[in-house]
């Protein structure tokens, strides 16, 4: 049963925000999508981690500091009260459809991991299994979806330590394996830069898209207890976090095996866990895999819904799906977002692959903008400050411009690479759409407020 109370209850825990926001950074990001920055920039792309963790950083510092001067109000509550109506539906609306995407295709991937150990079982059912699980718990109190998202977040934090502690042991000779000399693979091959500054920059696209999740915690913001507490320590842990979880796994891919020879068909993971000789390690990274993509989804689940909820009550969205449950969450939300992501995971199956790889670039031009969108914010919210928080952005303005000036260089390069072109095509066309009908909508409602 529905009732007419518009608020959500704060039941995620500060443990439960710390690991959404750890979840946000490891998916296959780095799982598989490290085999493709290795390709694009040899060992140097661990100054591209570096330099977008720093942007990252600066990102979340000022989402942070946004959330504590204005209690109560999440990301999409903020970009519509510093640029107003036509950019708040613009934005909400482009990131609704970024997770969209990601969940469907995520699911289609957790799916086809299962189907490792059930290789008769269709890829649509076990897809639907795993869509069923993700809904079901995002249909109970907001409690159950941190609490999942604090075991996901555990298991791959528990591989990647896992990862770093076996990758030192061969490295070091603990372990035997064909690893010789560690810094020949770092500076032979083409060398530490084999493409050069053209290739680390190159990476960036993909490395970006792999922190994206992180601003999760800025959607969170309004159900979580003690927020003015919880989100600084969370925020200046970011640093040390890409560097434990990034920077070491690629160095120590690197020093074990050429970059050259990571396969972009398997995760490095894979290959590196195979060379231990470990019984039954492609069981466990498959099931690490699987933890991964399913957590993707899960915040696939929670971030629309949230959205969608945030967006009706800033007026971009129907008034209706403001409303909550008696258990506090926005069930019309995820009722919608259920139909669009069992839509699009029947669609994404029966359509060719390469339709769904153009689609996908939308998730990545969609952070990019978020990001951009939320420093801007931060650059016009300031001044209005009733009282400035306890937690703020250091060195502001200078930090926030750079963030911004950095992230329109990324984006431009994203917008202008050849190999992004149809990608690039398709997501204008969709904020175009999504242009036009804000300005169609805007209108619409100036015209009824003047009768």
């Amino acid at each position: 049963m529905e009732n007419n109370q518009q608020n959500l209850k704060k039941g995620l825990l500060p443990r439960h925000v710390q690991f959404i926001a750890l979840a946000g950074m490891i998916g296959t990001g780095i799982f598989k999508g490290s085999s493709d920055t290795l390709n694009i920039a040899g060992p140097s792309v661990v100054f591209t981690y570096l330099v977008g963790g720093l942007l990252l950083f600066i990102v979340m510092a000022a989402l942070g500091e946004m959330a504590l001067a204005f209690p109560n109000l999440n990301v999409q509550h903020l970009v519509n009260k510093a640029f107003g109506f036509r950019v708040s539906f613009i934005v909400g609306w482009l990131y609704w459809i970024n997770w969209i995407l990601v969940t469907v295709v995520e699911l289609l991937a957790a799916g086809s991991f299962l189907q490792f150990w059930l290789p008769d079982t269709p890829l649509w059912l076990l897809s639907l299994i795993c869509a069923s699980v993700i809904i079901g718990i995002n249909l109970f109190q907001v409690k159950y979806y941190g609490e999942m998202e604090f075991w996901f977040a555990g298991i791959k934090i528990l591989a990647l330590v896992a990862f770093i502690v076996l990758g030192f042991l061969l490295l070091l000779g603990f372990i035997p394996s064909e690893v010789d000399n560690p810094i020949s693979n770092y500076i032979g091959h083409g060398g530490f830069f084999p493409h050069g500054i053209s290739g680390m920059m190159s990476a960036f696209l993909v490395v970006m898209f792999s922190y994206g999740g992180a601003e999760l915690i800025g959607v969170a913001v309004t159900e979580t207890k003690d927020a003015d507490k919880v989100l600084p320590k969370i925020i200046k842990g970011a640093v040390w976090r890409v560097i434990i979880f990034y920077i070491l796994p690629i160095l120590i891919i690197c020093g074990i095996m050429p970059w050259n020879k990571v396969s972009s068909v398997d995760s490095p993971f894979v290959q590196i866990f195979s060379t231990t000789g470990l019984p039954g390690a492609a069981h466990i990274m498959n099931f690490v895999l699987m933890t991964a993509v399913l957590s993707a989804a899960n915040s696939g689940i929670y971030a629309t819904s949230r959205t969608l909820f945030s967006m009706a009550q800033s007026g971009v969205a129907p008034k209706g799906l403001a409303k909550t449950s008696k258990k506090g969450i926005p069930l019309i939300g995820i009722l919608i977002t259920t139909v669009c992501i069992l839509a699009g995971v029947y669609l994404a199956y029966i359509t060719p692959g390469k339709i769904i790889n153009y689609l996908m670039t939308i998730p990545g031009f969609t952070i990019m903008l978020i990001w951009i969108c939320i420093c801007a914010a931060q650059l016009k919210l300031r001044p209005t400050y009733k009282a400035q928080p306890h937690f703020q952005v250091k060195g502001f303005p200078y930090t926030t411009i750079f963030a911004i000036i950095s992230l329109s260089v990324i984006f431009i390069g994203f917008l202008t690479s050849p190999s992004n072109l149809i990608g690039s095509s398709v997501a204008l066309a969709t904020v175009g759409v999504l242009v036009v009908l804000s300005l169609l909508i805007g209108n619409m409602d100036q015209n009824i407020t003047k009768m």
